[in-house]
C-alpha cells in the first residue's frame, strides 16, 4: 500500500519545469483523483534510464512503496486494480473502450497536428541538455527539419481548432467526459491540451471557444493540477478572412441532440442552415 498516502512520479519537463509528456500528465490527474499525494522525480528526456535505476526508457513511471508500474494505461489499470475502495478511474469496462476510441480520434486530429504546430519551440523549450535529442528523435520522426515542420502553422492551426469539433459537441450537455463527474476519459483527452499549453507561444484556440469551460474547470482540478506557471494561455486564436468557423456557432445541430419536437422545430433548423449559408463568404 501507499506509505504516508504517497506515490512517486517519474516527471518529463521543459526548462520551465512544466510537464512536457501527454501521458505524465494523464498519469498525474491519475494519480489525484485516486487521491494520492504525488511525490515528483523531476528531468527531462536525458537520462531516464539511468534515473529510474535501469527500470524504464520512457515515461511516465510509478512507484508505490517500492512497486514500479510503467505505462500510462498500466498504471490506471493497476490504479484501479489495487485501490478499488477509492474512485475508480475506468467505472465500467465501457469507459476503458470509450476512452480508447477517443484517444485513437484525438491524435490525428489534434494531438499530431498542434505538436507539428510548434514543434520547433518544443525543442526551444526543453532543457538544454534535450536540445539535441529532441531535434535529432522529431526530425527523423516527422521528415523535415523543426522549422520547416512548423512554418506556415498560422494557416494550421484554425484547421485542428475545427477539427475539434466533437468533443465540443459531447461536452454540450454534460460537465465531464465522464457524466456528472471526471473519469480517466477526461484526463486522457485533457492531456493534449496540457501538452499543448506547455509549448503553445502562440494561442491555439479561439478566446470564446465553448470548450474552454471545460478545460479550465479541469485546470483547475485537485488544488489547481493544471495550472503550473510554465504553462502558456491556449485561448486568443483570431479567425482570419478564408479561415474555417474556429468552433461550431449552431450549437445543437448534428449529432445526437433531441430538437426535433415537430414541424415548427424543423423548419427553424432549416431556415437557420440556409442562412448560414446565404452568410457564407464566396469562394
Amino acid at each position: 500500500m501507499a506509505k504516508d498516502n504517497k506515490i512517486t512520479l517519474y516527471d518529463l519537463q521543459l526548462s520551465t519545469g512544466a510537464t512536457i509528456s501527454p501521458f505524465v500528465w494523464a498519469t498525474k490527474y491519475a494519480l489525484a483523483h485516486k487521491g494520492f499525494n504525488i511525490e515528483i522525480v523531476p528531468g527531462g528526456f536525458t537520462g531516464i534510464l539511468e534515473r529510474t535505476g535501469g527500470k524504464s526508457e520512457r515515461l511516465p513511471a510509478i512507484v508505490d512503496d517500492g512497486e514500479w508500474v510503467l505505462d500510462s494505461w498500466g498504471i490506471v489499470e493497476y490504479l484501479d486494480e489495487k485501490y478499488p475502495d477509492r474512485p475508480m478511474l475506468i467505472p465500467h469496462e465501457s469507459v476503458a473502450v470509450l476512452t480508447r476510441m477517443i484517444d485513437a480520434w484525438l491524435w490525428p486530429a489534434a494531438m499530431g497536428p498542434w505538436m507539428r504546430c510548434y514543434c520547433k519551440d518544443y525543442r526551444d523549450l526543453s532543457l538544454p541538455q534535450d536540445h539535441e535529442y529532441v531535434t535529432t528523435s522529431r526530425e527523423n520522426m516527422l521528415g523535415k527539419t523543426l522549422e520547416e515542420m512548423q512554418a506556415g502553422r498560422e494557416d494550421r492551426l484554425p484547421q485542428i481548432s475545427a477539427a475539434i469539433e466533437p468533443l465540443r459537441t459531447a461536452l454540450r450537455e454534460s460537465p465531464w467526459l465522464g457524466g456528472s463527474t471526471p473519469n480517466y476519459a477526461d484526463y486522457r483527452v485533457l492531456a493534449a491540451f496540457l501538452f499543448t499549453a506547455s509549448v503553445a507561444t502562440i494561442p491555439p484556440l479561439a478566446e470564446d471557444d465553448p470548450v474552454r469551460d471545460w478545460v479550465d474547470r479541469c485546470f483547475d482540478l485537485y488544488g489547481g493540477l493544471g495550472r503550473h506557471p510554465g504553462l502558456h494561455t491556449l485561448w486568443g486564436l483570431k479567425q482570419r478572412p478564408g479561415d474555417p468557423d474556429l468552433f461550431n456557432k449552431m450549437q445543437g445541430m448534428g449529432g445526437i441532440a433531441k430538437r426535433n419536437t415537430g414541424p415548427d422545430s424543423t423548419r427553424t433548423e432549416s431556415e437557420a442552415i440556409m442562412r448560414k449559408r446565404e452568410d457564407a463568404p464566396a469562394k
